[in-house]
């Protein structure tokens, strides 16, 4: 008998297919799972160079982050132990539509002081590269999970366009078309869109309809944060459903969640509008993390037309009296678009980041009216981030129980005090809503994090404790697994997970990091599909 490279032994094997668990000892080599001994199977064990005793521990496919902010995170600090702890093998980037491929000089600067607040300036990343493929390789040098990389069409916009409020012109759209099928070519696993984030909320249906054609044509997905969480979101989940069926490309809708007073307890109308559409054939899924507020820039509050011409038109703005008047009008007043339609509550908005060192003060503090936000935009080059306390938790137990569920941290790692989500969102699925509360059973949960999305990225051996399957895996105890983020020290480890492993190798062992940087680019496409080149 072959002597493996790692047998985990003894392992209750929740294999991310929904079925039952079973005991069985998982051998590893060359990266891939070799054999799965069931323990009543009978026969010899097989045996191995390293053994793991896995007993009283659960043996599951890696988590799959479906919404990911770790765009520059990865390059910056590519040991990564903010998602590796918590059981993360993939991640998916380039979300909301706005990220750092395809550009070119100018665009990459403007994108830089925009999305500050998720990613920081990057001032360690070296920005060597312009297109995906580029975006990719970089990854490629090692880091500690593997990440998949969707073309954003905001910044796909900003590179053909610039920050213009107004429709493509038939030459625009057809370069901007030709952008996301070089992304696609190059390795992308689809498209997304932030539809409450400029530029990419400046584009009609029907210009979204051509770029969702094109994403269909590669076999990709298309990821949009649609254009309203708050007063009209059913309409605005519909209006993506319509996109799908009419463009006939598959639709992820990114961190699903129901928000604000307007619809608390709405989530079943949600539901019933998505299995409505999967009775049709529609191709949806959707990812949600399990905590009630959300995460984004204080600038992404804005009303759109304070963004037209990008970051420094924007500042400009806010300088001008008669124009910061008008903002100030559109948040509190009318609601604006960037606030999902809802006249923003003040008191809902809690500052956790900031780009300037000198604004460090604020972080921990709420809003306390226009003045104050209008003074940090400014001091802070619109670098500020923000939690906004506006969830149900009705909704988000509702929600996570559905059939075309997945889980997404959306989890931006910089500032001061981070949503706890960033570096909780998978042991709190487990700890959480499934041994205490019960949402959720062990198997179902797992199909969640790891079965699930890897169907939807269309990985054919990921996701799955099955012979022949990339082994990347996790070991936890389902007795004490935990987030041990909280919104009071959102950067605590999670406990119970003592071992993940990527492509075979030990990322986590014994609860520690190891400094091994086994992930890669996971490309999909005719040209170079599976792991980077």
């Amino acid at each position: 008998m072959a002597v493996l490279e790692l047998v985990v032994r003894g392992a209750r094997v929740v294999d991310g297919s929904g079925g039952r668990a079973y005991r069985a000892d998982v051998g590893v080599d060359g990266g891939r799972i070799t054999e799965i001994r069931r323990e009543r199977d009978g026969g010899p064990r097989p045996g191995a160079r390293r053994v793991v005793d896995a007993d009283g521990l659960v043996l599951a496919p890696g988590f799959i982050d479906m919404h990911a902010h770790s765009d520059l995170a990865l390059l910056e600090d590519p040991a990564h132990e903010a998602k590796a702890a918590q059981g993360v093998t993939l991640e998916v980037l380039g979300q909301d539509g706005l990220s750092y491929a395809p550009v070119d000089d100018l665009t990459l600067k403007e994108l830089r002081t925009q999305i500050a607040g998720w990613n920081g300036p990057g001032a360690d990343a070296e920005f060597t590269w312009r297109g995906v493929g580029g975006y990719l390789d970089r990854l490629d040098r090692g880091i500690a999970v593997n990440a998949a990389y969707l073309v954003p069409q905001g910044t796909v916009r900003a590179l053909v366009m610039g920050w213009t409020d107004r429709p493509a012109t038939p030459r625009e759209l057809d370069r901007m078309k030709e952008e996301v099928a070089r992304g696609l070519a190059e390795g992308a696993v689809g498209m997304s869109s932030g539809l409450t984030y400029t530029p990419g909320m400046y584009a009609s249906d029907a210009e979204l309809a051509e770029l969702c054609r094109v994403v269909a044509a590669h076999d990709g997905y298309y990821c949009p944060h649609h254009r309203s969480y708050g007063a009209g979101a059913l309409e605005a989940y519909a209006e993506m459903i319509a996109l799908a069926r009419e463009s006939g490309c598959a639709l992820h809708l990114a961190h699903a969640t129901m928000n604000f007073d307007e619809n608390t307890g709405r989530a079943p109308e949600l539901l019933a509008l998505l299995d409505r559409a999967l009775d049709a054939g529609v191709d949806v899924t959707l990812d949600t993390y399990p905590y009630t507020p959300g995460c984004t820039t204080l600038v992404a509050l804005l009303p759109s037309w304070a963004a037209e011409g990008g970051p420094e038109a924007t500042l400009a703005r806010l300088r001008d009296d008669s124009a910061a008047e008008a903002v100030r009008r559109a948040l509190e007043v009318e609601g604006s678009d960037g606030c999902h339609g809802v006249p923003v509550d003040w008191s809902t908005i809690e500052i956790s980041g900031v780009a300037s060192p000198a604004l460090s003060s604020r972080v921990g503090t709420r809003v306390d009216g226009w003045p104050t936000a209008r003074r940090l935009l400014l001091a802070d080059r619109l670098g500020t981030t923000i939690l906004q306390h506006v969830g149900d938790e009705a909704n988000v137990r509702t929600i996570m129980r559905h059939r075309a569920h997945t889980a997404g941290s959306d989890g931006i790692l910089r500032g001061a005090k981070p949503h706890p989500r960033a570096y909780g969102t998978f042991p709190e699925y487990l700890g959480r809503y499934v041994r205490e509360l019960g949402v959720l059973t062990l198997e179902e949960c797992v199909a969640h994090l790891s079965g699930r999305p890897a169907a939807r990225l269309r990985l054919p051996d990921r996701g799955l404790v099955r012979a022949g399957y990339r082994a990347d895996l996790v070991l936890f105890d389902p007795e004490t697994v935990a987030a041990g983020a909280t919104f009071d020290h959102p950067r605590t480890a999670p406990t119970g997970i003592p071992h993940v492993l990527v492509d075979g190798r030990f990322v986590m062992a014994d609860g520690r990091r190891t400094g091994v940087l086994a992930g890669r680019s996971v490309r999909r496409s005719p040209a170079r599909a599976g792991r980077g080149a």
